[in-house]
C-alpha cells in the first residue's frame, strides 16, 4: 500500500523579512514564518500595500518547490481555493485568494488567533460536557454547509479543528474534500487522512465514503474530548483501520461515568460501524447535539472561566499542512468498490 509521508510540523519560530529567503508573492509581504512541513510553509502575512505596522492579519500557505510538479498535491490547494469561494460559512475557514497554474502555488486564509483542539487536548485540556457537546455541533454546522453544496470534508480530526479564545470553531483543511457521488481523480482514489479518525468504508467495499464518514469522525473527535483517549489504539495503520472495521468501541459509562446517557448514546450512535445506523446527515445531527447542549446548558463552564480563553491565546494557527505529529498520515490507494 503506498504511503505519502508528508513529515511533521515544526513550532513557530520567530523571523523577520529581512535576510530571510521567503518567496516572493506578488501584492504580499511575508512578516514571518509560522509553521512548516516537508509539503508547505505558512507565512503571516499584510497586503504589500499596507503600513509597515499594520498586524499581519493573514496566512498564506505556499506549497514547496519540490511538491509543485505533484498532481495530488496541487489539486489539494486547488480545492481548498475552489470550495473556500463555493461554501461561505462561520464555521469554515475562509479561502480569500491563491494560485495554483503556476508558482508560487499559495492560498490566503485570515489568521487565526487560537489553537486547534489537537493542541488543547495534548496540553491536557478536557472540556465538559457541554462544551464538548458546542464544539462537536459547531463542526457538524460546517459540515452541514458542505454537504447541502453536495461535498464532504474527508479528514475530520482535532488537528483541523480550531478554537478561538472566545470558544467559536473554525473547521480547517479543505484539501482532502470531496464529492461523494462525482467521478474522482488521483487524489479521490487515494485513502487520506490520520488512520485514528478513518470511518471503517475507507478501507472496505462495501459502503463508499461520504458524508456519514465525516460524522463518524466528529464522534472519534467527541469520544476522545470526552474520555481524554481514543476509542481505538494501535501500533500500525493496518491494525488500527482493522479495529475500526470490527470492534466495538469502548463504552463511555465505563470510561466517563459522569458523561450523560444521552450523550454516550449518541457518541455509540456516530461510531456505528454501518454508514445506515448512524445520523444520514448533519442536520440531523445538529437536531440531537442541540436538545442535549440544552440540557446540560447549566453545566457548561467556558465563559466562567477566564483561563480557558487565556489557554487559547499567546499563539495563532493557521490552516493544516496535512501532517500530524502523533498520527501517521497516509495516501493510498482505495479499495475496489464492489
Amino acid at each position: 500500500m503506498e504511503k505519502l509521508h508528508l513529515g511533521q510540523v515544526k513550532p513557530p519560530t520567530p523571523h523577520t523579512i529581512r535576510g530571510t529567503n521567503y518567496p516572493s508573492i506578488e501584492g504580499w509581504e511575508l512578516v514571518g514564518l509560522a509553521f512548516q512541513s516537508q509539503l508547505a510553509q505558512v507565512y503571516r502575512a499584510r497586503p504589500a500595500s499596507a503600513a509597515p505596522d499594520r498586524p499581519p492579519a493573514y496566512a498564506l500557505k505556499v506549497l514547496c518547490p519540490q511538491w509543485e510538479s505533484d498532481p495530488r498535491a496541487r489539486e489539494m490547494f486547488r480545492r481548498e481555493i475552489l470550495l473556500g469561494r463555493l461554501v461561505r460559512h462561520p464555521h469554515l475557514l475562509a479561502v480569500l485568494g491563491g494560485q495554483v497554474r503556476q508558482p508560487p502555488i499559495y492560498v490566503i486564509t485570515p489568521w487565526l488567533e487560537g489553537k486547534t483542539l489537537a493542541q488543547c487536548l495534548a496540553e491536557g485540556w478536557r472540556p465538559d460536557v457541554p462544551v464538548a457537546l458546542w464544539i462537536a455541533r459547531q463542526v457538524a454546522e460546517a459540515l452541514d454547509a458542505l454537504h447541502r453544496a453536495g461535498w464532504m470534508h474527508g479528514d475530520i480530526k482535532p488537528e483541523n479543528i480550531h478554537l478561538a479564545p472566545s470558544g467559536h470553531v473554525t473547521v480547517l483543511d479543505l484539501g482532502f474534500a470531496r464529492r461523494p457521488k462525482a467521478p474522482g481523480n488521483a487524489l479521490d482514489r487515494c485513502v487520506v487522512g490520520s488512520w485514528a479518525y478513518l470511518a471503517p468504508e475507507w478501507a472496505s467495499g462495501v459502503y463508499r465514503p461520504d458524508i456519514r464518514s465525516d460524522l463518524y469522525s466528529l464522534g472519534v473527535v467527541l469520544f476522545q474530548m470526552l474520555t481524554g483517549r481514543l476509542p481505538f489504539e494501535a501500533d500500525s495503520s493496518s491494525e488500527m483501520m482493522r479495529m475500526h472495521r470490527q470492534e466495538r468501541a469502548p463504552e463511555l459509562s465505563k470510561l466517563a461515568p459522569a458523561v450523560p446517557p444521552g450523550v454516550a448514546q449518541l457518541v455509540q450512535t456516530l461510531l456505528a460501524k454501518e454508514p445506515l445506523r448512524r445520523p444520514q446527515t448533519p442536520e440531523e445531527l445538529i437536531d440531537r447535539l442541540v436538545r442535549l447542549e440544552i440540557k446540560r446548558f447549566a453545566d457548561r463552564h467556558w465563559l466562567q472561566h477566564p483561563a480557558v480563553s487565556e489557554h487559547l491565546m499567546g499563539t495563532g494557527w493557521v490552516p493544516v499542512l496535512h501532517t500530524d505529529s502523533s498520527i501517521q498520515q497516509a495516501v493510498a490507494p482505495v479499495p475496489p468498490q464492489t
